[in-house]
């Protein structure tokens, strides 16, 4: 039978629950069970596609094309094995699909209400979300206490009254303050969010205390006499430089072997961590080689505060990438806007061409690497674009995903086709050059409003060109597939509607662009996935999202090219 690791917050959110329910996961599956992470959002949103990057975080898309909150992300990451977007689950989905019955008259005429038929339709999506896995981890987003989470706490119990005992484990993630007037770590928000939880019905059996220390001896008494669980139970998880850190740290308190025995399961191997503190010790390893790389965004501003979880897949990558190659990877994030010419940094009697070349020597000269993600609208296009014509004229490696390749391939138009003119239909839909272009069905789903879910979502696959530099990078890493027909595809996650039009990749390639790859539909429409400048020391885009295939344990190609590219240019610096 399925055992289940319920991991839920108290106190406040961002505390780190998709962390420490990956961290659990990760740690079971060390112990050799096969292991799955479901999270639960209680938003009325049917998924995370449409919601604003600067306030949820980036959208993370699943291989089956589903757009996720950004957990799921983290929880590949960890456990290095897709997950499928029916692991998604949100109070939009839920509602939804019972409303959806009501109409067809599934319910045979019974009053439908919230119990019994909200709360048995997130029990049947969890386990279906949980077959053929011997242990599931569940995230409920939000905190204990929140009226959103309601119905999901309620379900939960439902699932343990279908399960024994020993079937199911409660995992609290609270917070414990040290307040600055007090320099004394608080217990009582803790305490609270145990005795909200304990009036849903449930009793933790493990309390993962967050914290900026390790929590200590009084304070974890404190907590016992209140909560009424065994110290054992009482889980240091103090801040870390590193989250890939934190999995050991858990095991540090033996907190695998403890929840087996709370699952009645004993251990099928002996874990080996080895490999994988030797990985997370290299992200933080400031002895490293440094490499200096440039995000050049523009999802970065929340109100008064800088924000970059809209990003945080393509930080990740490079750091996996970095780690692997055994250099310190040292971000930077700018903000696109900065770079255009109604910038607050322009103050300046010279001419606008001349401030803008001299803010882009001046910020980005000390960088060994340039990287565009994605993004969407007019907002910061100007100026990303000069930024690109900076790593090209500049010999500096350039990196594009998404939305930075069809820039890079705007920005080559202009300066290398004189088609001064040329743009993209999602900004200037007048463009007498529309280098990059709408997909006709796209169109149709603009005009009728049809924005959730209808991009071009999860994997596709590209042919690849014979001897180029993404093809070896791909081959390299085992991730490059021959065909019976003899071509060599690679397949990697996609979110983007619009594409580089076909009507301008002759005239770009007889100017020099190598479109190195590219997705052939069922009606024989060439899609560029790929692009790339031979003589160049990494100049390389694609329009898919390769961050969403990086691992700590098996970095994603072209961000390994391209931090070994960034290493040796800025070693070549140090030589010049």
């Amino acid at each position: 039978m399925t055992k289940f690791v319920i991991v839920s917050g108290g106190v406040m959110s961002g505390v780190g629950k998709g962390v420490a329910s990956a961290s659990i996961a990760k740690i079971l599956q060390e112990y050799g069970y096969s292991v799955t992470l479901i999270k639960i959002d209680p938003y009325i949103n049917s998924d995370a596609g449409t919601l604003r990057p600067t306030e949820h975080g980036e959208v993370w898309v699943t291989c089956d094309g589903g757009e996720i909150d950004q957990d799921l992300g983290t929880y590949e990451r960890f456990i290095n094995q897709a997950i499928p977007k029916k692991n998604s689950i949100t109070t939009g989905q839920i509602y939804s699909a019972v409303i959806e019955r009501e109409r067809r008259g599934d319910y045979l005429g019974a009053t439908v209400q919230f119990i019994p038929h909200i709360t048995n339709e997130i029990v049947d999506r969890i386990y279906q979300a949980a077959q053929d896995y011997e242990i599931v981890v569940i995230e409920i987003g939000g905190t204990v206490g929140d009226y959103e989470n309601g119905a999901y706490l309620y379900a939960i119990k439902n699932l343990c009254a279908k399960s024994s005992t020993q079937n199911i484990v409660h995992a609290l993630v609270t917070y414990l303050p040290v307040p600055q007037h007090t320099g004394e770590m608080k217990t009582k928000p803790t305490q609270q969010a145990v005795r909200l939880l304990n009036q849903e019905g449930i009793t933790p059996d493990f309390i993962l205390c967050r914290s900026e220390q390790p929590i200590d001896d009084i304070r974890r008494q404190k907590i016992e006499s209140f909560a009424r669980i065994g110290l054992d139970g009482i889980i240091a998880a103090p801040d870390v430089t590193s989250v890939y850190h934190v999995p050991v740290n858990f095991e540090q308190e033996q907190l695998g072997q403890k929840i087996l025995k709370t699952l009645g399961l004993s251990q099928k191997k002996t874990p080996d961590w080895q490999a994988w503190q030797k990985l997370a010790d290299s992200i933080i390893d400031t002895s490293l080689p440094k490499v200096k790389i440039a995000i050049v965004g523009k999802y970065l501003v929340s109100g008064d505060f800088s924000l970059t979880d809209s990003y945080l897949s393509v930080k990740h990558a490079l750091l996996h990438a970095g780690a692997h190659l055994g250099v310190y990877i040292d971000v930077t994030w700018l903000d696109a806007h900065d770079f255009e010419e109604n910038s607050k940094n322009l103050l300046s009697s010279s001419t606008t061409s001349d401030l803008i070349e001299n803010l882009l020597v001046e910020k980005l000269k000390n960088f060994d690497g340039i990287l565009i993600p994605g993004g969407f609208g007019a907002q910061g296009v100007d100026g990303k674009i000069n930024v690109i014509t900076y790593a090209r004229e500049h010999q500096v490696p350039y990196l594009g995903i998404c939305y930075g390749m069809q820039l890079a391939v705007i920005e080559y138009a202009r300066n290398l086709c004189n088609l001064i003119d040329a743009h993209t239909t999602e900004v200037v839909p007048s463009t007498i050059n529309p280098v990059v272009d709408i997909l006709p069905i796209q169109d149709n789903l603009i005009k009728t409003k049809g924005y959730g879910g209808t991009m071009r979502l999860g994997n596709y696959s590209a042919q690849v060109t014979a001897n180029s530099r993404v093809l070896k990078l791909y081959q390299a890493a085992n991730r490059a597939e021959k065909l019976a027909t003899g071509e060599v595809v690679v397949t990697e996650r996609h979110r983007h509607r619009y594409e580089i039009n076909p009507k301008y990749i002759a005239q770009l390639a007889q100017a020099g662009l190598i479109f190195s790859g590219v997705h052939v539909r069922e009606d024989d429409t060439k899609l560029m996935e790929f692009i790339e400048l031979p003589g160049h020391p990494f100049f390389v885009a694609t329009q898919a999202h390769p961050e969403f295939n990086s691992r700590l344990e098996s970095p994603a190609p072209l961000f390994t090219g391209f931090v070994q590219a960034a290493h040796e240019f800025a070693i070549k610096k140090l030589k010049d």
